[in-house]
């Protein structure tokens, strides 16, 4: 229990910070049981993205009972929500997502993500409440992850404007190449999209006429050809992946149909649109070298790629050593980078951001993604975890309230780190 001695001179910084952490982590162990039945309800009833009914009534149900004012449905998206606490001062949000995968439920744990979100937020308005200081913590619902967009939406719609951090944490298994490791506070991922690509040609008999016909087939094959040898003159950490979805309906006629699905990813969004237009380019001269032509389809808004804010990478990683003996990756002079994409990585050319990685424990071979990771992702084991690192989190988020200096000096780290962009 904290007590505070308001008849006693004014607490210091790192009085103030120690009592704050002390309201943080106590509400956290408070309602963890009730948080695990939330993180539990999630997990096992997996939705895919904008269709995460039942987790926006959960979420938002459970936070009423809490005594907060939520707004559902916020920025015009069905299952996004809103809560805040908090007047004047700054504004950090802690971001929750819970959209699932097809076919393989939440085998990336955002129920996790949710879980740690909102133990975060309900830990830093406790401080709010302790210390009676300005400033504003808000909790937002962030729908469809997974190939959807939803923070890219909330973004358009306003939700990121006027915002002194945003705040987020994903599981992921042990790093094989870091076995010392609880998880990674900084680093990034790769820029990518996802375009559709339709070659039309001509059909005609391939027995009896084939030159009377245009090969959509043989602009599909081009095109793969074309990127292949592109590979080779491309950065190391360049991605392009391609499959062909469509490719004729009988080997008796000349394709006058074809589909690709194309995905490209590049270490800088920068990186990544220039990339982007050297394949398209692939893809327009197939069709001129075959007499086809071709429509490009954009599949989904670009991710960006994540702009890890040093200040608040290296608060959190300082929070886990000392508070919990944890060790976290924050190297500063370099960033450990992630083959995955996030449209947190939008968020963070935005405002200042954190994506922390913390690992759960998992069977050996299970992956992210696996069914391995979904079961592992629904353990007591990974729920503690989640709560412990929302902890760190949690603290993080309250020194860019309450510190002028630590707010000062991430506001700095986003400003130098947009120069180098």
């Amino acid at each position: 229990m904290v007590v505070i001695n308001l008849s006693g001179p004014p607490a210091t910084i790192d009085e103030r910070d120690d009592i704050a952490r002390g309201s943080i982590f106590g509400v956290i162990d408070d309602i963890d049981e009730e948080l695990r039945e939330l993180n539990t309800a999630i997990h096992d009833h997996p939705e895919l993205c904008y269709k995460e009914f039942k987790a926006h009534e959960n979420i938002t149900s459970f936070l009423k009972r809490q005594g907060l004012d939520i707004t559902p449905h916020a920025y015009g998206l069905e299952t996004s929500f809103l809560a805040e606490y908090g007047q004047g001062g700054r504004l950090v949000i802690f971001c929750a997502e819970y959209d699932a995968l097809e076919g393989v439920g939440h085998a990336c744990g955002h129920n996790l993500i949710a879980t740690a979100s909102i133990a975060a937020f309900l830990g830093v308005v406790a401080a709010i409440k302790t210390s009676q200081a300005p400033g504003r913590v808000r909790l937002l619902g962030c729908p469809a992850e997974e190939g959807g967009g939803g923070k890219i939406k909330l973004i358009e719609a306003g939700a990121f404007e006027h915002v002194d951090a945003a705040l987020m944490l994903h599981p992921t298994p042990p790093e094989d190449n870091m076995p010392n490791l609880d998880g990674i506070s900084y680093g990034t991922c790769l820029a990518g999209c996802v375009f559709k690509v339709t070659f039309t040609g001509k059909a005609a008999h391939a027995g009896a006429m084939p030159w009377l016909g245009n090969n959509a087939l043989d602009a599909a094959t081009l095109s793969y050809n074309a990127v292949s040898m592109l590979r080779q003159q491309i950065m190391p950490t360049d991605r392009i992946n391609i499959i062909i979805r469509e490719g004729g309906l009988s080997s008796n006629i000349i394709a006058d149909k074809t589909s690709i699905e194309a995905c490209t990813r590049s270490a800088t969004l920068k990186h990544m649109i220039s990339l982007t237009d050297r394949v398209y380019k692939c893809f327009e001269g197939a069709a001129i070298a075959t007499g086809c032509q071709v429509e490009i389809i954009k599949g989904m808004d670009p991710y960006a790629d994540l702009r890890p804010n040093e200040a608040l990478c290296s608060s959190f990683a300082g929070t886990m050593a000392t508070e919990f003996d944890k060790k976290y990756y924050c190297d500063l002079s370099r960033r450990e980078r992630g083959g995955y994409g996030t449209d947190m990585g939008n968020v963070s050319y935005e405002c200042p951001s954190f994506h922390g990685n913390f690992c759960i424990p998992v069977l050996p071979g299970d992956n992210i993604h696996g069914p391995g990771f979904e079961r592992a992702a629904g353990t007591e084991a990974a729920h503690q975890t989640a709560t412990q690192a929302a902890k760190g989190m949690g603290a993080t988020g309250w020194r860019v309230l309450a510190d002028e200096a630590f707010a000062q000096q991430v506001h700095d780290d986003f400003e130098l780190d947009r120069q180098r962009r």
